[in-house]
């Protein structure tokens, strides 16, 4: 699949997005900056992400990720697949279950598939769902859900071709 970026140079349209596709991320370790830096922006300080002590006391042992940043890193490792590039015109929504905590030095990835298409012509492409599941470095879904995104169809010939003045139109210049 990143063959096909590389060499087209963009993600992929609407029509590419047939039922089925697999689509997975490489991994991307959590750290604690990622933590501090997620609160900060956030403002949630929930001590079981931001003390060390109180976090210890809890269910969990220790500090773990915010729901959210798990969901923010998982949307980031897919684009930067390069499957969306220069082709998604919006993120329309998520549904997304929180399985099981993540902790710093947890390594997460997404493995995704198309689950449903259906075109909406007058938007340029399409609604594509994904059915989504963030893993952790033992395979554990630590997130699961549906992604739903509209993508552009791929240009037809005929609209290319009608934005490119032929020899007969000429070009306008100011000479002319």
């Amino acid at each position: 699949m990143t063959e096909l970026i590389h060499r087209y140079g963009h993600g992929l349209w609407f029509e590419e997005f047939i039922e089925g596709l697999p689509i997975r991320t490489r991994g991307r370790t959590i750290t604690e900056a990622d933590l501090v830096a997620f609160a900060g922006i956030s403002g949630d300080f929930n001590p079981m992400h931001t003390d060390a002590r109180y976090a210890e006391t809890t269910q969990f042992g220790a500090r773990i990720a915010h729901g959210a940043l798990v969901f923010s890193i998982a949307t980031g490792l897919a684009y930067q697949l390069g499957v969306l590039e220069g082709t998604v015109i919006a993120f329309l929504g998520f549904e997304m279950k929180l399985r099981a905590p993540v902790y710093i030095g947890d390594t997460i990835r997404v493995e995704a598939s198309v689950s449903k298409r259906r075109p909406v012509p007058a938007s340029g492409g399409g609604i594509v769902t994904l059915d989504v599941k963030v893993l952790n470095q033992r395979d554990e879904a630590v997130q699961k859900g549906e992604w739903t995104i509209m993508v552009r169809s791929k240009p037809s010939q005929t609209s290319e071709a009608s934005t490119v003045p032929s020899e007969s139109q000429g070009m306008q210049t100011d000479a002319n």
